[in-house]
């Protein structure tokens, strides 16, 4: 069992434990020493989101890969798929993101990925952990550098793959995240007409009202200006959802749907938040679907296991295996972008193409997730719950792997998945509370 690790990498509020500079100094030790095992001069390449706590973050976990002879390769701000595919491209020993992705500014994390651009795995962590217990004394004295092509060179990869944009009006939020020089100019380059929104990241406003998980502004922005449509990205870039030209929410399943047609593909991997209407309609379509874990690495382990190249999550955490190894916001926007032009219509119309079945989601915040998941009582009111369903929805609850909070997802007639929601959150605050 891993105790600073999540499905996320190593996450919380900054300043505060396990986020503290000694830690962060020491965890550098820790990879430090864990990568000198694959290789006598580690090179790994660095980087971080907009958030106040990022610099120190940074500085520490420098410090302490350096005390084990390892390079370092500063890339300044810049999103968590740009780090994975310079990873990849120049064939360093490890990528490091400093990022809480869609949280506030408040919390932060760092994950790690390995030579191919992927996260490191379960297991490759667990032995990280392992070298936190140990003393690490200094091994050689690494360095230290700026590398200053990162951000041109992840904008060339990106511009490859994009369409043309030519008469397209889009609004772009940029969540004041590591998107916020990248995603205007990468649409601006593509021949779009740009609309920017928060853009001026102050260290403090990353997420705050903004980005995916909160795309009203860029609604009303596109309703307001009549734009064909809008992207929205979260603090570290590898998520996007899209507004239609109504204004409504074009999320991960709609994206998946749009692109799985398009590419023709036999197989496509959710996970178990998505949708049963995207199951049914690509069943249909005769496309397999697959439900995976929540969680990026876990959707990307089962793509392997079926030998697929598309999956991701409702949030819009998108993986085009053939593309980058792992989810990439203005990627998936891009290729999105692509498949809409060559399928024809508009956003309007695929959202109309796959009509979701009702859903509810609720977040209950909790003191201890694995006490209140592992209790009898919560399993009975699941199935207490889908009794009451009668067969005709699910319900699903989980830790986060990031937050204290378990999450409620209930699909089904929409004049009963609020009930049975509300029933199950009852029973996990109860539960909680109980000691």
């Amino acid at each position: 069992m891993r105790r600073y690790f999540g499905t996320d990498g190593v996450r919380g509020v900054a300043g505060e434990p396990p986020l503290t500079p000694d830690f962060v100094l020491r965890l550098g030790q820790a990879v430090g020493a864990y990568l000198r095992k694959a290789s006598p001069r580690p090179v790994v390449l660095l980087g971080k989101d907009t958030r106040l706590s990022s610099d120190l973050l940074e500085a520490a976990l420098a410090a302490g890969l350096m005390s084990q002879g390892v390079r370092v390769e500063h890339l300044g701000i810049l999103p968590t798929p740009g780090v994975a595919h310079l990873t990849r491209a120049l064939k360093a020993t490890a990528g490091a993101m400093i990022s809480a992705s869609h949280n506030p500014y408040q919390d932060n994390g760092i994950k790690f990925f390995g030579p191919t651009g992927e996260k490191l795995p379960d297991e490759a962590e667990e032995e990280i952990e392992a070298l936190l217990q140990e003393a690490h004394p200094t091994r050689g004295i690494g360095t230290v550098r700026d590398f200053r092509e990162a951000e041109r060179m992840y904008l060339d990869f990106l511009l490859e793959r994009a369409p043309d944009l030519s008469g397209l009006r889009i609004g772009v939020d940029a969540a004041n995240g590591a998107t916020y020089r990248l995603a205007p100019k990468v649409f601006q380059k593509a021949g779009a007409e740009v609309f920017p929104l928060f853009t001026a990241p102050d260290g403090r406003n990353i997420n705050a009202g903004c980005g995916s998980t909160h795309p009203e502004v860029l609604s009303r922005l596109v309703g307001e200006l009549g734009l064909d449509l809008g992207v929205a990205f979260d603090g570290d870039g590898d998520r996007v959802v899209f507004v239609d030209r109504k204004g409504r929410l074009f999320h991960g399943d709609h994206i998946l749907y749009l692109n799985a047609l398009y590419r023709k593909e036999e197989g496509v991997v959710g996970t178990v938040m998505s949708n049963m209407a995207l199951e049914a309609r690509l069943k249909e379509r005769g496309i397999a679907f697959y439900r995976a874990a929540v969680g990026d690495r876990y959707v990307l382990e089962m793509l392997k296991e079926k030998a697929l190249v598309l999956g991701g999550e409702q949030s819009g955490h998108v993986i085009f295996r053939d593309h980058a190894p792992t989810g990439d916001g203005l990627l998936t926007a891009l290729l999105t972008l692509k498949a809409l032009k060559a399928m024809g219509g508009d956003l309007s119309d695929w959202y109309e193409a796959l009509p979701l079945y009702p859903q509810v989601l609720v977040n209950v915040r909790v003191s201890d997730k694995r006490r209140v998941m592992a209790h009898p009582r919560l399993e009975e009111a699941v199935r207490r719950a889908e009794e009451k369903l009668k067969g005709e929805g699910r319900v699903n609850v989980r830790p986060s792997g990031t937050e204290p909070l378990l999450r409620v997802m209930v699909e089904g007639p929409q004049g009963l998945i609020q009930e049975v929601a509300r029933e199950i959150q009852k029973e996990v605050e109860a539960l909680d509370g109980a000691r």
